[in-house]
């Protein structure tokens, strides 16, 4: 290709940069503004995230979010394990259409998952009051709750839910780089099979588990659409929070807290391709 081609692609590649975060960027700058403006530049001031820290509403919000996201990934990412080392076992013809089944809910849109599932509980928890209703009644031994409601346990099975295949779809390439006989080395050697899997399995697998866990946790922490349709009244993200603030008026907290978040994702991100980078490397240079 020729020079002036190569320059051209560079600026249309800035300039699609510049249209995606240009915004995010004047996000950022504003949220150290010293005035309440979202037009005027008043001088820096650190004022919106010390207020931000004080705020009690923003800090539950944030605790919970963080609560799930982990709880999620440490779940999600253990589940998501198991089921890429079932389907890496399972023969050709049935492998294929229930890889092609997990990768629905990574394509399917945010609001058709979380009504789907908030109908789900709904559906659940009809279910469960007859069936306690009914058992209440024919025993005393013990009382069982007629109700139960949306809150951080359906908020939890709906972030488990949706990050089970990002963690399967991470494990999966490991799993088919590894070399098949290393399993029935350690079995001839005296292991049992659990004890080749925690031994020889899971360390070469174990990058893919780390990536899966860390997109996990990304996704969980920036989800809003379905934790809005299955947290019910019992529990609010950081994301649901911020979302409520815009109703009523753009304070510049929210501009803190975009910036938070922008942050925090982004680094997660940066890791998780850092680390593919270097086991493209360390995968190219064991071929040489």
């Amino acid at each position: 290709m020729k020079k002036g081609g190569i320059f051209l692609n560079r600026v249309f590649m800035a300039l699609v940069f510049l249209f995606l975060y240009a915004p995010i960027f004047v996000l950022i700058v504003f949220s150290f503004n010293d005035s309440k403006s979202r037009t005027v530049w008043n001088g820096f001031t650190l004022r919106w995230y010390v207020e931000l820290l004080q705020d009690r509403q923003i800090m539950n919000a944030l605790s919970t979010t963080l609560l799930v996201s982990l709880l999620a990934t440490v779940i999600a990412t253990a589940a998501g394990t198991m089921a890429a080392v079932g389907f890496f076992n399972m023969k050709k013809r049935w492998r294929s259409p229930l890889l092609a089944i997990n990768s629905i809910p990574m394509t399917n849109a945010d609001i058709v998952t979380g009504v789907s599932l908030c109908l789900l509980f709904v559906a659940f928890f009809g279910g469960w009051e007859t069936f306690a209703r009914w058992l209440n009644g024919a025993q005393s031994l013990f009382h069982l709750p007629a109700r139960l409601h949306m809150g951080f346990g359906t908020l939890l099975i709906a972030h488990v839910t949706f990050n089970i295949p990002y963690v399967l779809l991470n494990v999966m390439p490991k799993l088919r780089q590894m070399d098949k006989n290393l399993i029935d080395a350690a079995q001839d050697l005296g292991c049992t099979w659990m004890q080749a899997f925690w031994k020889v399995v899971l360390p070469e697998i174990k990058p893919g588990i780390v990536s899966g866990a860390l997109i996990a946790f990304t996704m969980s922490v920036d989800d809003f659409i379905i934790s809005y349709f299955t947290a019910g009244s019992g529990a609010s993200t950081l994301a649901m929070v911020v979302y409520g603030m815009t109703k009523l008026r753009i304070s510049p907290k929210i501009n803190a807290i975009s910036s938070l978040l922008f942050i925090t994702v982004l680094t997660l991100l940066v890791i998780v391709n850092v680390r593919e980078a270097r086991q493209e490397k360390q995968i190219a240079q064991r071929r040489l």
